[in-house]
């Protein structure tokens, strides 16, 4: 008897495809993220320079190629390898050779997206990034298609879709108090960093629908998560449940991959025998015919799955302790973390806007012009785009400005920026006022924001209604930083 039958999981051959496929299509949106903001955010003239964090840091966080030195030429290869690499698993070419090929092609990306984030700073500091770190390890010793899936790595994966909605939900459940009295999403949908295009429909929404999404996040983040575990339909079931909460986060705004990826993942506790009762075009045999995996492929598994089942430790604690962490590694490899999102939720929307003049004299007869962003909510009739889950890292840091966050390093610098007219920092934004002209002085405002009504939409095509709150910093010209 082949001792190694238990381990060849032939009811998950789709759910491997879809994990490969799709967590290799999301490394290739975050290393195209990389490509396009990195330089002008990190670079070697950077809003916060990785140069300059190299000379000072004893040391990162974590490993990273660029430790022995940064330029953008280094950072533009790296990018564009992460891009070429993750390319070939959405085409599933790595997967047609040995299982050794595509372990090695994850394994690559990994070390590649951690040499970024480890030296990313704050405009990296997000969760998504150590949980497509997580999701591009795990995904590696899922094999090639000449043999099965590995079962333990299968479970490895469902044990991270919990440890992402349980972790969630438990983040919630101790945290504001909106989400036990069940008013959290009356507040979200207008108050979240980057609302989408039907972020206001569904703030409009009348307060039992917004209790009733409270009460089916609760059920699908703290009940949910432990059905995945049970073979066969009932995982399906919860995975069907986790899927469709992420669809209606992803319709509703924009999360960077946050959404999409626990969709990637959640999909892997869907067998293909269910597969083929949904849809009978896919073969309920499709990963019978696949040879056994070999010894060696065998105990390299083995070993990945020992080193997981070691590190969950430190994440399972926390899931349990009263001072549970949010989006936290307990290592440098990013393996194995804690996550969780929105323990409170905002309850008045203040956005900081930017604005500039060319007029010599900057008193309120002057002509001020204001900066638009691309996804940061400012012109109030525009309506707001989806962009994820490409991530748009500036306008997100925008919108911890006002929560206590204010004047961090690399705002002062933005606005230097903004007064040399510096193309590469207009790049980042949608709508530079001047053409690429200096600004004689700029300000910075404080804006309440609230969804327009109906009613006053109908008035005025307002999307958006605003009331300036305060003066954050009167005209200025230099000295910013």
């Amino acid at each position: 008897m082949d001792w190694t039958a238990w381990f060849d999981a032939h009811d998950y051959e789709v759910a491997r495809q879809v994990l490969q496929r799709g967590v290799g299509a999301l490394a290739v949106v975050a290393f195209w993220s990389t490509l396009n903001q990195f330089r002008p955010l990190l670079g070697e003239r950077g809003l916060l320079p990785v140069p300059e964090l190299l000379r000072r840091a004893s040391r990162l966080r974590g490993p990273s190629l660029f430790r022995w030195g940064y330029t953008d030429r280094r950072l533009v290869a790296v990018a564009v390898a992460g891009i070429v690499l993750g390319a070939s698993a959405v085409l599933g070419l790595p997967q047609l050779g040995p299982p050794w090929l595509p372990m090695l092609v994850f394994l690559g990306l990994w070390l590649l997206y951690l040499s970024v984030v480890n030296v990313g700073q704050t405009f990296y500091g997000f969760g998504w990034e150590m949980l497509l770190c997580e999701a591009l390890f795990t995904v590696a010793f899922l094999g090639s298609n000449s043999q099965p899936p590995p079962i333990t790595i299968i479970v490895a994966v469902w044990w991270l879709v919990f440890r992402l909605e349980f972790g969630a939900g438990m983040i919630k459940i101790r945290g504001g108090r909106e989400w036990r009295d069940l008013t959290a999403l009356m507040y979200h949908h207008e108050t979240q960093p980057m609302p989408g295009p039907l972020s206001r429909q569904a703030h409009l929404l009348p307060p039992w629908f917004h209790r009733g999404e409270v009460l089916g996040n609760h059920f699908a983040q703290l009940v949910v998560p432990f059905l995945l575990f049970v073979p066969g339909w009932v995982g399906a079931a919860a995975a069907a449940i986790v899927i469709a909460t992420q669809l209606w986060l992803i319709v509703t705004g924009n999360f960077a991959w946050l959404n999409w990826i626990t969709v990637v993942l959640a999909a892997s506790a869907v067998p293909d025998s269910v597969w083929h009762a949904l849809v009978p075009a896919i073969p309920a045999n499709l990963g019978t015919d696949a040879a056994g995996s070999p010894t060696w492929w065998t105990l390299v598994v083995l070993a990945a799955s020992a080193l997981l089942l070691v590190l969950s430790w430190w994440p399972l604690r926390n899931l349990f302790s009263r001072r549970q962490l949010m989006n936290a590694a307990f290592n440098r490899w990013m393996l194995v973390n804690a996550y969780g999102a929105f323990g409170t939720v905002t309850k008045r929307r203040i956005e900081i806007v930017v604005e500039g003049t060319l007029d010599e004299v900057p008193d309120e007869d002057a002509a001020w012009w204001e900066y638009g962003f691309k996804g940061k909510p400012g012109d109030v009739r525009a309506l707001p785009r989806q962009w994820a889950p490409y991530h748009l890292r500036l306008d997100w840091l925008m919108w911890f400005l006002p929560l206590g966050r204010m004047w961090e390093p690399w705002f002062g610098v933005l606005l230097e920026r903004l007064l040399a007219a510096d193309a590469p920092t207009l790049a980042l934004l949608a709508r530079d006022p001047f053409d690429g002209a200096r600004p004689s002085w700029v300000r910075v405002r404080a804006y309440h924001y609230r969804f327009a009504t109906r009613r006053e939409f109908r008035a005025t095509e307002d999307r958006w209604v605003r009331t300036l709150e305060a003066e954050i910093l009167p005209p200025a010209t230099s000295g910013l930083v």
